[in-house]
């Protein structure tokens, strides 16, 4: 997919869909920066994409924190691809969700991915191209009770993608997202047989997605054969159940 001696920076990499980016970017040539929070993580992906004889190194960084995710801007230097993976959901209804998860929604989901493209976009226009993909989520669409924090934090950067694909596009930048539906991560692994399976049904196929396959769509969109794609938020969901 044309990689081969690109950067790329993939934020919340040591698990679920943002590990599955993380090593097919590598798969396809690109030198990885793996982030998270968790060291140990970051160098078993690491070590598992050195071992396939790609390039990765890992960044610990605090995405709640202006300053870290600053400095995780400056410490990843000259990034061709940044994919704003790193999110957060807490599924609670209006009237029990607090001040401060109301903050950490927003400053996760949303203030992070701005202030990383803020501080990463002039790079990628200086160099005459560059890819921003943003893992959004399948809620913003479909209305479900007790997600109206995570649906809302995810509304806003589906409409940034938006704005910020207007802003780059003639400055060599593509702004996509990519909207999982249900996705088998390590919080799936967690639940019971039946809750996967009422889970799976809200889907036309029937099924929850792998991580690798929400991976897929997110570096097709990273890449050169998405050369003429912008603005776009690509459902990776499923299909949609009919209402008759």
């Amino acid at each position: 997919m044309g990689m081969s001696g690109l950067t790329a920076l993939v934020t919340g990499a040591t698990a679920g869909i943002g590990r599955a980016i993380a090593i097919q970017l590598a798969q396809e040539g690109a030198e990885v920066v793996v982030h998270g929070r968790d060291a140990r993580r970051g160098a078993e992906v690491v070590a598992e994409i050195e071992a396939a004889d790609g390039a990765a190194r890992f960044i610990q960084a605090d995405l709640t924190d202006t300053d870290d995710v600053l400095r995780l801007a400056e410490e990843a230097g000259e990034v061709d691809v940044l994919i704003n993976n790193a999110g957060i959901y807490k599924f609670l209804p209006t009237s029990e969700m607090t001040g401060e998860l109301f903050d950490l929604h927003m400053n996760l989901n949303t203030k992070a991915p701005y202030l990383l493209v803020r501080a990463l976009a002039p790079g990628m226009v200086k160099r005459g191209r560059g890819s921003i993909v943003n893992i959004s989520t399948l809620a913003v669409a479909v209305v479900t009770k007790g997600t109206g924090m995570y649906s809302a934090s995810k509304a806003a950067l589906e409409q940034l993608t938006e704005v910020w694909a207007a802003e780059y596009a003639d400055k060599g930048v593509r702004v996509n997202a990519v909207a999982p539906g249900p996705t088998r991560t390590p919080g799936t692994d967690d639940m019971d047989a039946a809750t996967l399976r009422t889970i799976a049904e809200t889907t036309a196929m029937g099924r929850i997605a792998e991580p690798e396959e929400v991976a897929e769509a997110a570096v097709f969109l990273a890449s050169q054969r998405a050369s003429y794609i912008t603005g776009v938020v690509l459902e990776v969901g499923g299909g949609r159940l009919s209402m008759g």
